[in-house]
């Protein structure tokens, strides 16, 4: 049997050895309050009409200064745009089904998931100019706070949706919504970290009139650096690490009472934040709280409205029998079997690295701990 430390030994001599395997991935379908729309892939000869802005290649965007972080690869971002916009109540359920690059599962389980509007201003969304956008924050979620405090992003690995709930109170407009991954598996070094940025338009109606402050809102490239503690993080593998989310806070008309910050409390499959009070950037907690406050940047997985972040399992369908796989769980003790991407997986047998460790179709190592 192959203990907990030498495990971990493997992970860290993967992190430090040259790799061809490329983690990648895109955002598949976007769906509106249970209602799917399909989105065109990189390499579509004939794209369709669609929401989400195009990129070029199902590769990770490296580096947090990279242009491409902005919407993801593309060739020019200034005219990096889509045919389609999307109608959004406020306080609507969006979904993002995120795939790897051959429509498999998301391939990665490590690093938050953070998500971003800007407003188009009164012409629309369809031939804005990303570039001149400024962000807001409405959502970060980063580890579950019960059982082995996994990333939360581990769910999208059999069959979750990353789910964001509008906020409520936003004031009408048309708004492009930036969801973003951010895998940290490599983020043990500086310039690891991998990120995944994706852009979808929409049009929000309704008579709110919320909305961000000058000083929250941010650019793409320019809201992260590279040494930034949530994107060079040395403790990404260890649970009990505090986790800083990287970015601005959650804008303060998003939140309400009882809702997340930004301080490390991560999130569970259906999340709601809790207030944590003392670092600016932390991420918030899946325990509902009935104080009130404004969002803060450390690990305890962060919402807007209502603090509402989920990760929802995808509905059946006839011709994908693997969403029909259940929810993992998440076992409360030492004997839990670690979990490992399949990416990692996959390079620690090309390196002849997986002898006396078992793993099963998702990445687990079968063998207990001891």
């Amino acid at each position: 049997m192959i203990a907990t430390t030498s495990l971990l030994s493997l992970v860290i001599l993967l992190i430090s050895t040259p790799t061809s395997v490329s983690a990648h991935g895109v955002v598949a379908i976007v769906s509106v309050d249970g209602k799917a729309y399909k989105q065109n892939l990189p390499g579509t000869p004939s794209p369709f009409a669609s929401a989400t802005r195009l990129i070029t290649t199902v590769e990770p965007v490296k580096g947090a200064a990279n242009a491409d972080t902005l919407c993801g690869p593309t060739g020019n971002h200034n005219t990096q745009f889509a045919a389609q916009t999307l109608q959004v109540n406020p306080g609507a359920k969006m979904e993002f089904d995120w795939r790897g690059g051959d429509m498999s599962f998301w391939p990665h389980n490590t690093g938050p998931m953070l998500t971003y509007m800007a407003s188009c201003g009164d012409e629309g969304c369809e031939n804005f100019d990303a570039t001149q956008a400024r962000w807001f924050k409405i959502q970060q979620v980063a580890r579950k706070q019960s059982g082995d405090r996994a990333w939360a992003q581990v769910d999208l690995m059999s069959g979750a949706t990353a789910a964001v709930t509008i906020p409520k109170n936003i004031a009408p407009g048309n708004y492009l919504i930036r969801h973003e991954i951010i895998a940290l598996h490599l983020a043990t070094q500086r310039g690891g970290a991998e990120f995944y940025p994706s852009c979808t338009q929409i049009r929000i109606t309704g008579n709110g009139s919320g909305k961000p402050t000058n000083s929250e809102m941010v650019k793409f490239p320019g809201a992260y650096s590279d040494d930034d503690p949530g994107i060079f993080f040395p403790g990404t593998f260890d649970p009990d690490a505090r986790y800083v989310y990287p970015g601005p806070q959650i804008a303060a008309f998003v939140t309400s009472p009882g809702s997340s910050n930004n301080a490390d409390n991560d999130s569970p499959v259906s999340t709601s934040a809790s207030s944590t009070a003392s670092n600016p950037n932390a991420s918030p907690s899946s325990t509902p709280s009935t104080s009130s406050g404004t969002s803060t940047n450390s690990d305890s997985s962060s919402s807007g409205y209502h603090s509402q972040c989920h990760l929802k399992r995808r509905a059946p369908s006839q011709n994908d029998s693997a969403t029909r796989l259940s929810a993992r769980s998440s076992p409360p003790d030492n004997s839990a079997p670690m979990r490992i991407s399949r990416i990692m997986v996959q390079h620690l047998r090309n390196l002849g690295l997986g002898v006396g460790v078992n793993f099963n179709a998702n990445g687990r190592n079968t063998k207990r701990r001891h």
